[in-house]
């Protein structure tokens, strides 16, 4: 069977890789929009967690198998299309991600001073559509509203040492602007309570442990909690006992800070406030604060829901960024989209209504989850997957072309492939780029200078 994958984010690779393991003969193709591999491994871990990045090892391993194919900087649904590849292949997996972010849906969102996390995030880890973002970092006070792991990344992004941050893969123009940045005040802002957070307790102890920044948490958020955390599962315990003993704790520096020394960089969560308007300078062209309605909780645990009291609140700050998810696109009018969840319709990743073709991680599940997550989630996929082809239900007696037909396509319409030794290429130059510089690599961010680079 020839199988043919979209996306070379985990989701696609780790369904690559469960398929070729659990079938001896299967051959399997991977397509990638930009010159490079990886996905969100590559632009959406933070560049202070390199180990969490070790997972490429394994996927280069999978693109270096003599089954697998590697195909970059091709557009599915503009290069070629959904119904080309199923002509070429025996089954389509779709495993393209979240390519967009959520919108506030509030006035003033488009003010300049208001990022979207996935463009922040985008622009300090090399992604080629965010590098001309150029975002404003002249103000002491930042906003970022959501509470989820993506949100702390940017937090400690902001308020990290630069000699923290020049030994990482940041970009070099990122880091240029870390470090004129005058931001020293960082608040993240929840619709909901603590008991509501979705960041996990590694990403939030990095945060306190964070070298000269300091934790402001307000005791009073936490009253009653322990008793209210009781039944709760052992993460979200130890979670919001952390936040907790946070709260409560007087440091050393608070007491140097009371007695006129100089307060050192400082960050704090705060809760039950849902943005109602991004507010505008006097002149009206940028952000000055966002306009919060207070809330209170209706039911509890996960399923708690923000209801506005009618009180509001003014929050002042210069830079906003928004970090309530990613979404989800649909990538061609022959697929399914179910367009008010952002996912393709599937079930156990088998689209609905389009036999022969499946969907992994983001896309089909959406935004949630860490690697680990869309691991077993691509798994599941590839089960169902090799589930159909044992039980008949796909057919592979037609015999089909796989990339032998595409490459035709491409070339009629003067597309040129990148394989996975021309990334190898690109790699090593980043990598040396890097060296030069103290830095595990130097990610170049202009696709043409990729292609350069091997010969395009």
């Amino acid at each position: 069977p020839r199988v043919c994958v979209v996306g070379s984010g985990p989701a696609g690779f780790y369904t690559a890789q469960h398929i070729l393991k659990h079938h001896g003969g299967a051959l399997v193709d991977i397509y990638e929009k930009l010159p490079v591999p990886f996905g969100l491994v590559r632009f959406g871990v933070a560049p202070d967690h390199p180990e969490v990045k070790n997972v490429t090892n394994t996927f280069t391993q999978t693109a270096r198998s003599g089954r697998c194919g590697f195909y970059g900087n091709i557009t599915v649904g503009r290069d070629v299309t959904v119904p080309e590849l199923q002509q070429a292949y025996h089954a389509v997996v779709l495993s393209y991600g979240a390519e967009d972010n959520r919108v506030l849906g509030i006035p003033g969102e488009n003010l300049p001073g208001v990022y979207s996390a996935r463009a922040f995030v985008g622009w300090y880890n090399g992604l080629p559509e965010n590098q001309d973002l150029k975002p404003d970092l002249s103000c002491e006070t930042a906003l970022i509203l959501g509470h989820g792991n993506v949100a702390l990344d940017i937090a400690r992004i902001l308020l990290s040492p630069l000699q923290l941050l020049r030994k990482t893969d940041i970009t070099d123009s990122s880091l240029a602007a870390l470090a004129c940045s005058k931001v020293k005040r960082v608040w993240l802002v929840g619709r909901r309570g603590p008991l509501q957070v979705a960041f996990t307790i590694k990403e939030l102890r990095e945060m306190i442990n964070l070298p000269g920044a300091r934790a402001v948490l307000d005791p009073a958020d936490f009253k009653g909690l322990e008793s209210a955390v009781k039944d709760a599962s052992r993460p979200r315990k130890r979670l919001t006992e952390l936040m907790i003993k946070t709260a409560l704790e007087k440091p050393v520096e608070m007491q140097a800070a009371a007695a006129g020394a100089a307060a050192p960089r400082e960050w704090g969560l705060k809760f039950q406030r849902s943005p109602q308007e991004v507010l505008p300078s006097a002149d009206g062209r940028r952000a000055r604060g966002v306009r919060m309605a207070l809330t209170r909780l209706e039911g509890s645990g996960d399923s708690a829901k923000a209801i506005p009291t009618g009180d509001v609140e003014e929050l002042e700050c210069g830079l906003v960024l928004s970090s309530i998810g990613y979404r989800s696109l649909p990538l061609d009018p022959a697929v399914p989209f179910d367009s008010q969840r952002g996912v393709i319709p599937n079930s156990s990743g088998r689209v609905e209504g389009v036999p022969g073709l499946y969907c992994s991680g983001w896309v089909k599940r959406g935004p949630t989850g860490v690697i680990i997550t869309t691991m077993n989630d691509s798994f599941d996929t590839a089960q169902s997957l090799l589930e159909d082809l044992q039980g008949g239900v796909l057919d592979i007696s037609p015999s089909r072309e796989g990339f032998g037909l595409v490459e035709s396509i491409l070339h009629s319409r003067g597309v040129r492939p990148v394989s996975f030794s021309d990334w190898e290429k690109i790699d090593a130059a980043e990598v040396a780029r890097g060296k030069a510089a103290g830095k595990p690599r130097e990610k170049i961010v202009d696709p043409a200078e990729m292609l350069r680079i091997i010969g395009h």
